[in-house]
C-alpha cells in the first residue's frame, strides 16, 4: 500500500508525464505546487515506487515514466473526471437513419479527442419467424432461417447423423410451433434446459438453428473507425515505426477490436484498458476508453477512443461517456 505522500507524487508525475512527454525528474516535481518535499526526498519516494513497479527509468534518463500499472493505479483512484468540464458544448447527433448516427458518433469521438474513434455498431437480436431443414444429400442439410422482416438466410450444415426428409419436416414443424418469435439467446437458453426432454434428432437440429443464427448474429457486426491518421501526430509513435504500424494491424482485424469493444459492452459505465496489462489490448503503447449504449434500456453496443498510453485520461474520460449518452439518445428517440 502506498502512503499518500507516495500517491500524491504518482499522481503528480503522471500527470506532468502525460502534459509534457519528457520523463519526469525530482527536480521538475520539487516545483509542482502542494508537494513541498525535497528533491532528495522525492528521489527515495520515487525508488519506492520504481520498487512497487508503478514507474520506470526509459534508457539512461535520470528521469521517470509511469508504467501499465502506474497508468492502471493513475485511473483507477486518482483520476476526478467531471462531465461538464468538456470545453465544447456537447453536440447532437440525428437519429434519422442508426447507420448514420453510428458514423457521426465514430467521427465525434476522434475529433475531440484527436485520436482515434471506435464505435460497434447495434446488435440486433436476430429472432426468427420460420425454420426449415433440406436434405440435399447424406449429412448434408440446408437451414433456411427466415426472419420477422422477411429476411432469409440459407446455411450448409453438416451433422453427424444422416436424417431422412421426414424428420426433417418433422424438426421444422416442432420448432416452429414451440420457438417462433424468440431470439437466438433465448433458443440457446430454452435448449440447455430442455434438451434433457427433446427427442435425439430434435436437439441436433434446434443446436443447429442456434449454431446458424448465432453466426447470423455476428456477420450483422460491425465496428467504425474515425481518426486512425490521427496516430501518425502523436509524437509517441513518429520515432518508431513499428509501434504505428502495430497499431494500425489493430484497426485492420476488425476481429480483434470487436473481441475488444465485446468486453466492454460486458460493463457498465466508462471502462480503461491500458495496453500491455492484459491480452484485451495486445500493444504496450495504446490504451482503450470505452463505454457501452443503450436502446431503450438495452446495452446493444460499444463505443470507445483509441490512443497512445500517455494521453489524457480525465477528458478522454468525458468525451467517452458524453458520446455513450447522445448515442443512447439518438438511437432511443428516433421513429
Amino acid at each position: 500500500m502506498l502512503d499518500d505522500r507516495a500517491r500524491l507524487l504518482l499522481k503528480s508525475l503522471v500527470e506532468r508525464y502525460i502534459a509534457d512527454g519528457q520523463p519526469i525528474g525530482s527536480r521538475t516535481l520539487s516545483r509542482v505546487p502542494g508537494l513541498e518535499l525535497s528533491p532528495a526526498t522525492i528521489r527515495n519516494v520515487m525508488a519506492d515506487l520504481e520498487e512497487h513497479g508503478l514507474i520506470a527509468s526509459p534508457h539512461t534518463s535520470a528521469g521517470r515514466i509511469p508504467t501499465a500499472r502506474g497508468y492502471r493505479l493513475f485511473v483507477d483512484t486518482m483520476l476526478t473526471a467531471q462531465r461538464d468540464e468538456l470545453a465544447a458544448p456537447a453536440p447532437t447527433l440525428a437519429a434519422d437513419q442508426p447507420q448514420r448516427v453510428i458514423a457521426n458518433a465514430a467521427s465525434l469521438l476522434s475529433n475531440l479527442s484527436q485520436f482515434v474513434g471506435v464505435v460497434m455498431a447495434p446488435r440486433r437480436a436476430a429472432t426468427f419467424r420460420h425454420i426449415e431443414f433440406l436434405r440435399l444429400s447424406e449429412r448434408r442439410l440446408l437451414v433456411i432461417l427466415v426472419s420477422p422482416d422477411g429476411d432469409v438466410q440459407n446455411r450448409v450444415i453438416f451433422p453427424e447423423v444422416d436424417f431422412n426428409q421426414s424428420q426433417l419436416v418433422e424438426a421444422s414443424n416442432f420448432l416452429n410451433s414451440h420457438y417462433s418469435g424468440l431470439s437466438i439467446e433465448q433458443m440457446r437458453e430454452r435448449l440447455q434446459s430442455e434438451i434433457e426432454t427433446l427427442r435425439g434428432e430434435i436437439a441436433v437440429l434446434m443446436k443447429a438453428a442456434v449454431q446458424v443464427g448465432s453466426e447470423v448474429l455476428s456477420e450483422e457486426d460491425e465496428v467504425v473507425v474515425s481518426g486512425e491518421r490521427n496516430l501518425l501526430s502523436v509524437s509517441d509513435f513518429s520515432g518508431d515505426l513499428d509501434q504505428l504500424r502495430r497499431a494500425f494491424d489493430l484497426f485492420e482485424q476488425k476481429a480483434q477490436l470487436m473481441r475488444l469493444l465485446d468486453v466492454s459492452s460486458r460493463a457498465e459505465g466508462v471502462r480503461i484498458y491500458i495496453g500491455g496489462e492484459s491480452k484485451v489490448v495486445p500493444y504496450e503503447e495504446l490504451s482503450v476508453v470505452s463505454a457501452p449504449y443503450e436502446v431503450d434500456g438495452q446495452v446493444v453496443g460499444t463505443l470507445g477512443v483509441i490512443g497512445p498510453t500517455r494521453m489524457p485520461y480525465e477528458r478522454m474520460i468525458q468525451i467517452v461517456d458524453i458520446t455513450s449518452r447522445l448515442v443512447s439518445n439518438a438511437l432511443s428517440h428516433r421513429k
